[in-house]
């Protein structure tokens, strides 16, 4: 099968088309001939080996989010069948091929049956974002429907996602944007109140949004600084949920606000095999929201194929994507 490959750490450029084997089937997975993927930054990070600890042996195949249509079903797996559409973050990582290929192996725990509304590009962009807004909303904040929640970078990945699901489940849906002409993005995907925190502090968004209360839960997809941001708006006895936790911070305002700090990394149950099912499981919810018609990820307008893979990832790391950037594989 043609497969991208990377056989050393680096730029976009690292990428080469080869001919690999075809995965065999072993028990508890699927063969899928994949459709789509779309590229993630923990997909540019594992190219450039910034996180290498979890990065694929050489010659490795990348991409989690995938789309595709099941080729061979291994017999303990009951729950699929050949000819199946099915999406997934199930690889790409250390110890697991990736999606970057016609075709890849995958645990069938990881996957569920694609979104019946949604094209194989946009079931491919939503996986990592989906699943990573899912735990962090209902899983870890345990977001109800009466709460206010402030959601960090809202028309990012994960943001817009998160946006989306907070919304349908009935929350007061706050959040913030960095250009001024996001404001009606991030509107249309369902926020109530939009805030540029280029131009607004913290302290002027709580008093003037809150009355100085603060948010009941705050979802942070931007981290670094902006974690101390979050700690600050966030309500007492209130949940802060982030995506970024690796850097170091003064935990005083959450101790005086009896604060809970929860960190959401998908890659783990593809690291440690732990909880694997819970990912398919989240999916599966995930697609009954799109089918409502209230979940659709942003895609980014270029286009791209199994030979452009340098090119999609050069787009994302350049800061120019407006989306999801996807790539078609077959």
């Amino acid at each position: 099968m043609k497969a991208q490959v990377i056989t050393q750490f680096g730029d976009p450029s690292v990428f080469k088309l080869m001919d690999v084997d075809k995965p065999i089937l072993k028990p508890g997975h699927v063969l899928l001939k994949v459709f789509a993927t779309s590229v993630n930054p923990i997909d540019c990070k594992i190219r450039s080996g910034a996180v290498s600890s979890v990065a694929p042996e050489f010659p490795a195949i990348l991409h989690g989010d995938v789309a595709g249509i099941i080729d061979e079903v291994a017999s303990d797996v009951t729950n699929f069948k050949k000819g199946d559409e099915v999406f997934g973050y199930a690889g790409g990582v250390r110890g697991l091929s990736g999606a970057l290929a016609e075709f890849m192996l995958a645990d069938a725990k990881l996957l569920a049956k694609k979104p019946q509304s949604l094209s194989m590009l946009e079931a491919a962009a939503l996986p990592v974002v989906g699943i990573t807004a899912w735990n962090a909303l209902f899983k870890r904040a345990h977001l109800e429907k009466n709460h206010s929640i402030l959601i960090h970078g809202g028309v990012g990945g994960v943001g817009h996602v998160a946006v989306q699901l907070a919304r349908w489940w009935g929350a007061k849906v706050f959040t913030t944007i960095l250009k001024e002409q996001d404001i009606s993005l991030a509107k249309k995907f369902g926020a109530d109140e939009v805030i540029n925190a280029k131009e607004e502090e913290v302290e002027h968004y709580i008093h003037r949004l809150t009355n100085d209360n603060g948010f009941d839960v705050v979802f942070d997809t931007v981290g670094g600084p902006n974690l101390d941001r979050s700690l600050l708006a966030c309500a007492a006895n209130g949940n802060v949920v982030t995506t970024a936790a690796r850097s170091t911070h003064d935990l005083s305002p959450m101790h005086d606000k009896g604060l809970s700090l929860h960190v959401v990394f998908v890659l783990l149950p593809l690291l440690n095999g732990i909880g694997r099912e819970a990912h398919g499981q989240a999916l599966s919810k995930i697609a009954e929201v799109a089918d409502l018609g209230k979940l659709k990820p942003l895609i980014d307008n270029h286009q791209f194929n199994l030979e452009d893979v340098s090119e999609a990832h050069a787009l994302l790391e350049s800061g120019k994507a407006n989306g999801k950037v996807v790539i078609t594989i077959n």
